[in-house]
């Protein structure tokens, strides 16, 4: 990890911090060899075209990736969870669903768009 994502993670506020650093350990022990930079102002998770990115916002931590595609098992199984057209938003009080969470790492990863272009 460089100093730049290191920053970033750093100046995540208390309230959020314990759960920006459960979904960062979560992606790295699911995949120790990403490339873990700065992409879109964001922790940017690679492995070869796969990607996902952890965001602070001002009240949710949000998991991004490319698609909808990735998330709509989640979203079928977490309904209460705010979501995006490819992106999670988890609020403060949000429980985290973590095998879920693993899903739509995985499927981000592992299928990526198949033009590449988000």
């Amino acid at each position: 990890m460089n100093a730049e994502v290191g920053s970033y993670i750093n100046s995540v506020p208390a309230e959020r911090r314990e759960r920006f650093d459960t979904l960062h350990a979560l992606i790295v022990k699911l995949y120790p060899a990403a490339v873990v930079d700065m992409s879109y102002r964001m922790p940017t998770y690679k492995i070869g075209e796969g990607w996902v990115a952890l965001a602070n916002q001002k009240k949710y931590i949000s998991l991004y990736t490319c698609g909808y595609h990735h998330i709509a098992a989640f979203k079928e199984n977490n309904p209460g969870i705010k979501t995006g057209k490819g992106c999670i938003n988890f609020k403060d009080t949000d429980d985290l669903p973590i095998k879920d969470v693993k899903g739509v790492i995985k499927h981000a990863i592992e299928h990526p768009k198949p033009d590449n272009q988000c």
